[in-house]
Protein backbone atom coordinates (compact mmCIF):
# COMPACT_ATOMS: atom_id res chain seq x y z
CA UNK A 1 0.00 0.00 0.00
CA UNK A 2 2.77 2.61 1.22
CA UNK A 3 5.20 2.29 -1.87
CA UNK A 4 2.04 2.61 -4.55
CA UNK A 5 0.92 5.44 -2.80
CA UNK A 6 3.81 7.36 -3.12
CA UNK A 7 3.82 7.00 -6.72
CA UNK A 8 0.13 8.50 -7.16
CA UNK A 9 1.04 11.57 -8.61
CA UNK A 10 -2.59 13.56 -9.68
CA UNK A 11 -3.31 17.12 -8.10
CA UNK A 12 -3.10 17.67 -4.95
CA UNK A 13 -6.91 18.00 -3.09
CA UNK A 14 -6.67 19.69 0.03
CA UNK A 15 -10.44 18.74 0.74
CA UNK A 16 -9.58 15.10 1.05
CA UNK A 17 -6.94 15.84 4.02
CA UNK A 18 -9.24 18.05 5.82
CA UNK A 19 -12.10 15.00 5.47
CA UNK A 20 -9.22 12.48 6.89
CA UNK A 21 -8.29 14.56 9.58
CA UNK A 22 -11.70 15.11 11.14
CA UNK A 23 -12.51 11.26 10.44
CA UNK A 24 -9.17 10.00 12.42
CA UNK A 25 -10.28 13.16 15.19
CA UNK A 26 -13.92 11.28 15.58
CA UNK A 27 -12.33 7.58 15.69
CA UNK A 28 -9.55 8.09 17.89
CA UNK A 29 -11.96 10.25 20.52
CA UNK A 30 -14.17 7.35 20.36
CA UNK A 31 -10.78 4.40 20.53
CA UNK A 32 -9.28 6.76 23.58
CA UNK A 33 -12.46 6.68 25.54
CA UNK A 34 -11.72 3.20 27.36
CA UNK A 35 -8.61 4.16 27.99
CA UNK A 36 -9.34 5.20 32.23
CA UNK A 37 -12.38 2.62 31.91
CA UNK A 38 -10.11 -0.54 31.01
CA UNK A 39 -9.27 -1.53 34.62
CA UNK A 40 -13.01 -0.65 36.61
CA UNK A 41 -14.47 -2.53 33.36
CA UNK A 42 -12.62 -5.59 34.34
CA UNK A 43 -13.43 -5.52 37.96
CA UNK A 44 -16.81 -5.37 36.44
CA UNK A 45 -16.59 -8.65 34.47
CA UNK A 46 -15.07 -10.44 37.34
CA UNK A 47 -17.84 -9.56 40.27
CA UNK A 48 -20.18 -10.41 37.13
CA UNK A 49 -19.15 -13.83 36.19
CA UNK A 50 -21.48 -16.79 36.70
CA UNK A 51 -18.29 -18.94 37.85
CA UNK A 52 -19.05 -20.63 34.05
CA UNK A 53 -17.87 -17.78 31.91
CA UNK A 54 -14.73 -17.06 29.97
CA UNK A 55 -13.68 -15.17 32.69
CA UNK A 56 -13.91 -17.87 35.55
CA UNK A 57 -12.23 -20.35 33.14
CA UNK A 58 -9.16 -18.07 32.56
CA UNK A 59 -9.19 -16.92 35.80
CA UNK A 60 -8.58 -20.52 36.97
CA UNK A 61 -5.88 -21.25 34.84
CA UNK A 62 -3.95 -17.94 36.28
CA UNK A 63 -4.77 -18.66 40.05
CA UNK A 64 -3.10 -22.15 39.36
CA UNK A 65 0.01 -19.82 38.50
CA UNK A 66 -0.75 -17.69 40.89
CA UNK A 67 -0.27 -19.77 43.86
CA UNK A 68 3.35 -20.92 42.57
CA UNK A 69 4.37 -17.33 42.55
CA UNK A 70 2.37 -15.75 45.66
CA UNK A 71 1.12 -13.15 43.10
CA UNK A 72 -1.82 -10.67 45.04
CA UNK A 73 -5.13 -11.87 43.49
CA UNK A 74 -6.01 -8.02 43.51
CA UNK A 75 -3.77 -7.21 40.53
CA UNK A 76 -5.07 -10.51 38.57
CA UNK A 77 -7.29 -8.04 36.31
CA UNK A 78 -3.72 -6.54 35.44
CA UNK A 79 -2.68 -9.56 33.70
CA UNK A 80 -6.81 -9.70 32.26
CA UNK A 81 -5.86 -6.27 30.30
CA UNK A 82 -2.42 -7.09 29.25
CA UNK A 83 -3.79 -10.05 27.06
CA UNK A 84 -6.84 -7.87 25.71
CA UNK A 85 -4.54 -4.53 25.15
CA UNK A 86 -1.60 -7.56 23.00
CA UNK A 87 -4.68 -8.98 21.73
CA UNK A 88 -6.23 -5.17 20.04
CA UNK A 89 -2.48 -4.59 18.65
CA UNK A 90 -1.98 -8.06 17.93
CA UNK A 91 -5.11 -7.89 15.24
CA UNK A 92 -3.88 -4.19 13.82
CA UNK A 93 -0.72 -5.59 13.11
CA UNK A 94 -1.85 -8.48 11.11
CA UNK A 95 -5.02 -6.71 9.89
CA UNK A 96 -3.13 -3.16 8.50
CA UNK A 97 -1.44 -4.70 5.92
CA UNK A 98 -4.30 -6.85 4.54
CA UNK A 99 -6.58 -4.20 4.47
CA UNK A 100 -3.93 -2.04 2.88
CA UNK A 101 -3.06 -4.49 -0.30
CA UNK A 102 -7.30 -4.31 -0.23
CA UNK A 103 -7.19 -0.84 -1.22
CA UNK A 104 -4.38 -1.44 -3.52
CA UNK A 105 -6.56 -3.39 -5.71
CA UNK A 106 -10.50 -2.52 -4.88
CA UNK A 107 -9.71 1.41 -4.30
CA UNK A 108 -9.37 3.67 -0.35
CA UNK A 109 -12.76 4.98 -0.08
CA UNK A 110 -14.50 1.41 0.05
CA UNK A 111 -12.25 -0.12 2.07
CA UNK A 112 -11.92 2.42 4.29
CA UNK A 113 -15.85 2.22 4.89
CA UNK A 114 -15.45 -1.84 5.36
CA UNK A 115 -12.56 -0.44 8.25
CA UNK A 116 -15.42 1.90 10.02
CA UNK A 117 -18.17 -0.79 9.56
CA UNK A 118 -15.96 -2.47 11.80
CA UNK A 119 -14.96 -0.42 14.13
CA UNK A 120 -18.90 0.82 14.57
CA UNK A 121 -19.67 -3.18 15.27
CA UNK A 122 -17.36 -3.50 17.90
CA UNK A 123 -18.63 -0.44 19.86
CA UNK A 124 -22.09 -2.29 19.40
CA UNK A 125 -20.83 -5.41 21.35
CA UNK A 126 -18.71 -3.13 23.42
CA UNK A 127 -22.83 -1.51 24.53
CA UNK A 128 -24.32 -4.59 24.69
CA UNK A 129 -21.47 -6.56 26.32
CA UNK A 130 -23.26 -8.42 29.40
CA UNK A 131 -20.42 -10.57 29.79
CA UNK A 132 -16.58 -10.82 29.11
CA UNK A 133 -16.99 -13.30 26.40
CA UNK A 134 -18.87 -10.19 24.47
CA UNK A 135 -16.29 -7.71 25.28
CA UNK A 136 -13.27 -9.38 24.20
CA UNK A 137 -14.92 -9.92 21.01
CA UNK A 138 -15.46 -6.55 20.49
CA UNK A 139 -11.89 -5.89 21.14
CA UNK A 140 -11.03 -8.68 18.55
CA UNK A 141 -13.25 -6.87 15.86
CA UNK A 142 -12.17 -3.67 16.76
CA UNK A 143 -8.12 -4.54 16.24
CA UNK A 144 -8.68 -6.44 12.91
CA UNK A 145 -10.36 -3.07 11.81
CA UNK A 146 -8.31 -0.76 13.05
CA UNK A 147 -6.58 -0.36 9.81
CA UNK A 148 -8.11 3.10 8.64
CA UNK A 149 -5.41 4.77 10.67
CA UNK A 150 -2.66 3.44 7.99
CA UNK A 151 -5.16 3.78 5.33
CA UNK A 152 -5.65 7.38 6.40
CA UNK A 153 -1.85 7.67 5.69
CA UNK A 154 -1.81 6.12 2.29
CA UNK A 155 -4.80 8.73 1.38
CA UNK A 156 -2.87 11.51 1.84
CA UNK A 157 0.09 10.50 0.23
CA UNK A 158 -2.11 9.88 -2.62
CA UNK A 159 -3.01 13.54 -2.48
CA UNK A 160 -0.11 15.50 -1.74
CA UNK A 161 2.50 15.54 -3.43
CA UNK A 162 6.43 15.45 -1.16
CA UNK A 163 6.97 18.83 -0.54
CA UNK A 164 2.94 19.49 1.06
CA UNK A 165 3.35 15.81 2.43
CA UNK A 166 5.08 16.40 5.50
CA UNK A 167 2.74 19.13 7.09
CA UNK A 168 -0.38 16.85 5.71
CA UNK A 169 1.00 13.99 7.68
CA UNK A 170 1.21 16.48 10.70
CA UNK A 171 -2.27 16.95 11.04
CA UNK A 172 -1.93 12.58 11.82
CA UNK A 173 -0.15 14.03 14.72
CA UNK A 174 -2.71 16.48 15.90
CA UNK A 175 -5.61 14.39 16.11
CA UNK A 176 -3.62 11.79 18.23
CA UNK A 177 -2.66 14.84 20.73
CA UNK A 178 -6.40 16.32 20.61
CA UNK A 179 -7.88 13.10 21.20
CA UNK A 180 -5.35 11.60 23.85
CA UNK A 181 -6.24 14.84 25.47
CA UNK A 182 -9.85 15.05 25.30
CA UNK A 183 -11.09 11.32 24.72
CA UNK A 184 -10.21 9.79 28.21
CA UNK A 185 -11.97 12.65 29.82
CA UNK A 186 -15.20 11.98 27.99
CA UNK A 187 -14.89 8.55 28.86
CA UNK A 188 -13.98 9.87 32.53
CA UNK A 189 -17.17 11.76 32.87
CA UNK A 190 -19.69 9.87 31.31
CA UNK A 191 -18.50 6.92 33.45
CA UNK A 192 -18.37 9.00 37.11
CA UNK A 193 -22.29 10.14 35.71
CA UNK A 194 -23.97 7.51 34.96
CA UNK A 195 -23.00 5.55 37.88
CA UNK A 196 -20.66 6.63 40.95
CA UNK A 197 -21.82 2.85 42.49
CA UNK A 198 -20.63 1.05 39.88
CA UNK A 199 -23.69 -0.64 39.73
CA UNK A 200 -25.05 -2.43 36.67
CA UNK A 201 -24.08 -2.25 33.14
CA UNK A 202 -22.65 1.31 33.83
CA UNK A 203 -19.80 1.41 30.90
CA UNK A 204 -22.67 1.69 28.23
CA UNK A 205 -23.43 4.97 28.20
CA UNK A 206 -19.35 5.66 27.16
CA UNK A 207 -19.65 3.04 25.19
CA UNK A 208 -22.92 3.83 23.54
CA UNK A 209 -21.33 7.80 23.03
CA UNK A 210 -18.68 5.90 21.40
CA UNK A 211 -20.97 4.16 18.80
CA UNK A 212 -22.31 7.22 18.03
CA UNK A 213 -18.79 9.15 17.49
CA UNK A 214 -17.99 5.99 15.15
CA UNK A 215 -21.49 6.04 13.16
CA UNK A 216 -20.59 9.94 12.36
CA UNK A 217 -17.66 9.20 11.04
CA UNK A 218 -18.77 6.67 8.80
CA UNK A 219 -22.04 8.60 7.66
CA UNK A 220 -19.00 11.63 7.12
CA UNK A 221 -16.77 9.40 5.17
CA UNK A 222 -19.57 7.81 2.98
CA UNK A 223 -20.47 11.69 1.77
CA UNK A 224 -17.56 13.43 1.97
CA UNK A 225 -14.38 11.17 0.95
CA UNK A 226 -13.51 10.74 -2.88
CA UNK A 227 -11.52 7.74 -4.00
CA UNK A 228 -8.07 9.06 -3.77
CA UNK A 229 -6.49 6.33 -5.69
CA UNK A 230 -7.09 6.37 -9.56
CA UNK A 231 -7.92 2.63 -11.04
CA UNK A 232 -4.42 3.34 -13.70
CA UNK A 233 -2.43 3.39 -10.56
CA UNK A 234 -4.55 0.18 -8.62
CA UNK A 235 -2.91 -3.49 -8.72
CA UNK A 236 -3.38 -5.66 -10.48
CA UNK A 237 -4.26 -8.62 -8.87
CA UNK A 238 -5.17 -8.75 -5.09
CA UNK A 239 -2.92 -12.12 -4.98
CA UNK A 240 0.26 -9.78 -5.68
CA UNK A 241 -0.95 -7.20 -2.74
CA UNK A 242 -1.47 -10.13 -0.21
CA UNK A 243 2.15 -10.91 -1.00
CA UNK A 244 3.35 -7.72 -0.40
CA UNK A 245 1.61 -7.38 2.65
CA UNK A 246 3.49 -10.14 3.82
CA UNK A 247 6.83 -8.73 4.37
CA UNK A 248 4.64 -6.48 6.62
CA UNK A 249 3.89 -9.51 8.77
CA UNK A 250 7.08 -11.53 8.71
CA UNK A 251 8.88 -10.06 11.76
CA UNK A 252 12.25 -11.32 9.90
CA UNK A 253 11.29 -9.49 6.99
CA UNK A 254 10.70 -6.70 8.77
CA UNK A 255 13.73 -6.03 10.59
CA UNK A 256 16.29 -7.15 7.86
CA UNK A 257 13.94 -4.26 5.91
CA UNK A 258 14.02 -6.91 2.83
CA UNK A 259 11.05 -4.92 1.22
CA UNK A 260 12.82 -2.00 0.48
CA UNK A 261 15.04 -1.60 -2.53
CA UNK A 262 17.68 0.88 -3.81
CA UNK A 263 19.37 1.69 -0.54
CA UNK A 264 23.10 1.98 0.03
CA UNK A 265 25.35 -0.56 2.02
CA UNK A 266 25.30 2.43 5.00
CA UNK A 267 21.50 3.68 4.42
CA UNK A 268 20.22 -0.41 5.15
CA UNK A 269 22.50 -0.79 8.22
CA UNK A 270 21.64 2.38 9.52
CA UNK A 271 17.77 1.19 8.87
CA UNK A 272 18.40 -1.91 10.52
CA UNK A 273 19.37 -0.62 13.57
CA UNK A 274 17.25 2.41 13.99
CA UNK A 275 14.48 -0.26 13.64
CA UNK A 276 15.98 -2.31 16.30
CA UNK A 277 16.18 0.78 18.30
CA UNK A 278 12.45 1.90 17.79
CA UNK A 279 10.93 -1.72 18.89
CA UNK A 280 12.72 -2.26 21.64
CA UNK A 281 11.88 1.27 23.00
CA UNK A 282 8.38 0.77 21.94
CA UNK A 283 7.95 -2.96 23.39
CA UNK A 284 9.09 -1.44 26.97
CA UNK A 285 7.57 1.89 26.36
CA UNK A 286 3.80 0.10 25.41
CA UNK A 287 4.62 -2.06 28.84
CA UNK A 288 4.38 1.21 31.21
CA UNK A 289 2.06 3.08 28.54
CA UNK A 290 -0.87 0.31 29.26
CA UNK A 291 -0.32 -0.49 33.15
CA UNK A 292 -0.21 2.65 34.18
CA UNK A 293 -3.80 2.72 34.69
CA UNK A 294 -3.76 -0.56 36.13
CA UNK A 295 -1.28 0.99 38.65
CA UNK A 296 -2.81 3.93 39.33
CA UNK A 297 -6.09 1.51 40.25
CA UNK A 298 -5.10 -0.48 42.63
CA UNK A 299 -2.20 1.00 44.15
CA UNK A 300 -3.24 4.64 44.19
CA UNK A 301 -6.81 4.28 44.38
CA UNK A 302 -7.56 6.69 41.27
CA UNK A 303 -10.95 6.70 40.04
CA UNK A 304 -11.86 6.46 36.23
CA UNK A 305 -12.24 10.31 36.55
CA UNK A 306 -9.00 10.59 38.06
CA UNK A 307 -7.64 8.87 35.50
CA UNK A 308 -8.89 10.67 32.78
CA UNK A 309 -7.48 14.27 34.51
CA UNK A 310 -3.84 11.98 34.83
CA UNK A 311 -4.27 11.85 30.74
CA UNK A 312 -5.30 14.86 30.09
CA UNK A 313 -1.96 16.54 31.66
CA UNK A 314 0.26 13.93 29.60
CA UNK A 315 -1.88 15.08 26.56
CA UNK A 316 -2.03 18.39 27.44
CA UNK A 317 1.73 18.32 27.98
CA UNK A 318 2.66 16.33 24.81
CA UNK A 319 0.30 18.89 22.63
CA UNK A 320 2.57 21.48 24.05
CA UNK A 321 5.57 20.30 23.63
CA UNK A 322 4.75 19.03 19.72
CA UNK A 323 3.32 22.09 19.11
CA UNK A 324 5.50 25.06 20.37
CA UNK A 325 9.03 23.10 20.40
CA UNK A 326 9.73 20.03 18.52
CA UNK A 327 7.75 20.64 15.11
CA UNK A 328 10.30 23.71 15.17
CA UNK A 329 13.67 21.25 15.78
CA UNK A 330 16.09 21.77 13.49
CA UNK A 331 16.47 18.79 10.97
CA UNK A 332 20.53 18.39 12.04
CA UNK A 333 19.46 18.68 15.81
CA UNK A 334 16.37 15.62 15.59
CA UNK A 335 18.86 13.00 16.47
CA UNK A 336 20.24 14.83 19.79
CA UNK A 337 16.46 15.37 20.35
CA UNK A 338 15.48 11.72 19.74
CA UNK A 339 18.26 10.65 22.40
CA UNK A 340 17.71 13.05 24.61
CA UNK A 341 14.04 11.76 24.81
CA UNK A 342 15.30 8.16 24.85
CA UNK A 343 17.29 9.01 28.34
CA UNK A 344 14.39 10.90 29.70
CA UNK A 345 12.18 8.05 29.67
CA UNK A 346 14.79 5.99 32.30
CA UNK A 347 13.91 8.64 35.30
CA UNK A 348 10.60 7.93 33.94
CA UNK A 349 9.64 4.52 34.84
CA UNK A 350 12.08 4.32 37.70
CA UNK A 351 10.10 7.33 39.32
CA UNK A 352 6.79 5.55 38.83
CA UNK A 353 7.79 2.35 39.70
CA UNK A 354 9.33 3.61 43.05
CA UNK A 355 6.07 5.92 43.64
CA UNK A 356 5.14 5.79 46.73
CA UNK A 357 3.01 8.90 46.63
CA UNK A 358 1.25 10.44 43.78
CA UNK A 359 4.20 13.51 44.32
CA UNK A 360 6.63 10.85 42.77
CA UNK A 361 4.00 9.39 40.82
CA UNK A 362 3.27 12.81 38.77
CA UNK A 363 6.75 13.63 38.51
CA UNK A 364 7.53 9.94 36.47
CA UNK A 365 4.23 11.10 34.42
CA UNK A 366 5.58 14.17 33.45
CA UNK A 367 8.77 13.12 32.30
CA UNK A 368 7.12 10.14 30.40
CA UNK A 369 4.78 12.87 28.55
CA UNK A 370 8.00 14.74 27.84
CA UNK A 371 9.84 11.65 26.47
CA UNK A 372 6.97 10.60 24.17
CA UNK A 373 6.47 14.06 22.77
CA UNK A 374 9.89 14.12 22.00
CA UNK A 375 10.97 10.25 20.81
CA UNK A 376 8.13 9.29 18.45
CA UNK A 377 7.95 12.32 16.46
CA UNK A 378 12.05 12.57 16.11
CA UNK A 379 12.63 8.93 15.30
CA UNK A 380 10.15 9.01 12.39
CA UNK A 381 11.69 12.25 11.12
CA UNK A 382 15.04 10.78 11.31
CA UNK A 383 13.28 7.25 9.04
CA UNK A 384 11.99 9.82 6.54
CA UNK A 385 16.09 11.08 6.05
CA UNK A 386 16.89 7.48 4.91
CA UNK A 387 16.89 6.10 1.93
CA UNK A 388 16.03 7.30 -1.48
CA UNK A 389 12.77 9.07 -2.23
CA UNK A 390 10.26 6.85 -3.66
CA UNK A 391 10.51 4.25 -0.93
CA UNK A 392 9.83 6.42 1.80
CA UNK A 393 6.73 5.39 1.86
CA UNK A 394 7.53 1.65 2.44
CA UNK A 395 10.15 2.46 4.83
CA UNK A 396 8.12 3.88 6.79
CA UNK A 397 5.15 1.57 6.53
CA UNK A 398 7.83 -1.24 7.73
CA UNK A 399 8.30 1.37 10.62
CA UNK A 400 4.89 1.63 11.45
CA UNK A 401 4.14 -2.04 11.03
CA UNK A 402 7.56 -2.20 13.83
CA UNK A 403 5.73 -0.30 16.12
CA UNK A 404 2.27 -1.88 15.87
CA UNK A 405 4.38 -5.22 16.59
CA UNK A 406 6.17 -3.98 20.02
CA UNK A 407 2.71 -2.77 20.97
CA UNK A 408 1.39 -6.48 20.34
CA UNK A 409 3.97 -7.81 22.60
CA UNK A 410 4.62 -5.03 25.20
CA UNK A 411 1.70 -5.10 27.11
CA UNK A 412 1.59 -8.56 27.82
CA UNK A 413 4.70 -9.07 28.72
CA UNK A 414 4.64 -6.29 31.06
CA UNK A 415 1.53 -7.46 32.05
CA UNK A 416 2.77 -10.79 33.62
CA UNK A 417 5.89 -9.24 35.37
CA UNK A 418 3.67 -6.86 36.99
CA UNK A 419 1.78 -9.52 37.78
CA UNK A 420 4.15 -11.79 39.13
CA UNK A 421 7.10 -9.93 40.78
CA UNK A 422 5.43 -6.54 41.36
CA UNK A 423 5.05 -3.18 39.65
CA UNK A 424 8.33 -1.94 41.46
CA UNK A 425 10.46 -4.81 40.20
CA UNK A 426 8.56 -4.12 36.56
CA UNK A 427 9.72 -0.97 35.94
CA UNK A 428 13.20 -0.60 37.15
CA UNK A 429 14.00 -4.12 35.11
CA UNK A 430 12.09 -1.69 32.14
CA UNK A 431 14.40 1.53 33.03
CA UNK A 432 17.24 -0.64 32.80
CA UNK A 433 16.52 -2.01 29.88
CA UNK A 434 15.84 1.21 28.23
CA UNK A 435 19.36 2.22 28.78
CA UNK A 436 19.87 0.41 25.63
CA UNK A 437 17.98 2.07 22.77
CA UNK A 438 19.45 5.44 23.40
CA UNK A 439 23.10 3.62 23.39
CA UNK A 440 22.22 1.70 19.77
CA UNK A 441 20.83 5.70 18.24
CA UNK A 442 24.30 6.92 19.55
CA UNK A 443 25.86 4.33 17.05
CA UNK A 444 23.80 5.46 13.94
CA UNK A 445 25.42 8.16 11.86
CA UNK A 446 22.68 10.05 9.62
CA UNK A 447 23.17 11.77 6.58
CA UNK A 448 20.63 14.43 6.93
CA UNK A 449 19.10 16.57 4.02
Amino acid sequence: MELKSEKVEHGENPKTVRVVFFSLLLDLLAFTMILPLLPAILDHYKQLDDKRGLYSLILEQIQRVQLYLNAPDRVNSVLFGGCLGSLYSFMQFLGSPIIGALSDVYGRRPVMLLCLIGITSSYVLWALSHNFLIFVLARFIGGLSKGNINLSMAIISDVTSSKTRGRAMALVGIAFSIAFVVGPMIGALFAWNSSKSREGYWFAIPASFALLLSIIDLLYIAYNLEESLPLKYRAKSLASGIQDAIAYINPMDLFQFNGVSGLTSHELHSLRVLGRCYFLYLFIYSGLEFTLTFLTHHFFGFTSMQQGWMFLGIGLTMAILQGSWVRRIPSHKTKTVAELGLWLIIPAFICVGLAKDKLMLYLGVFLFAVSTAMVVTCMMTLVTHTGPENQKGIITGIFRSLGALARACGPIVTSIAFWSIGSTITYLIGAAALVIPPLILRSIHFTQT
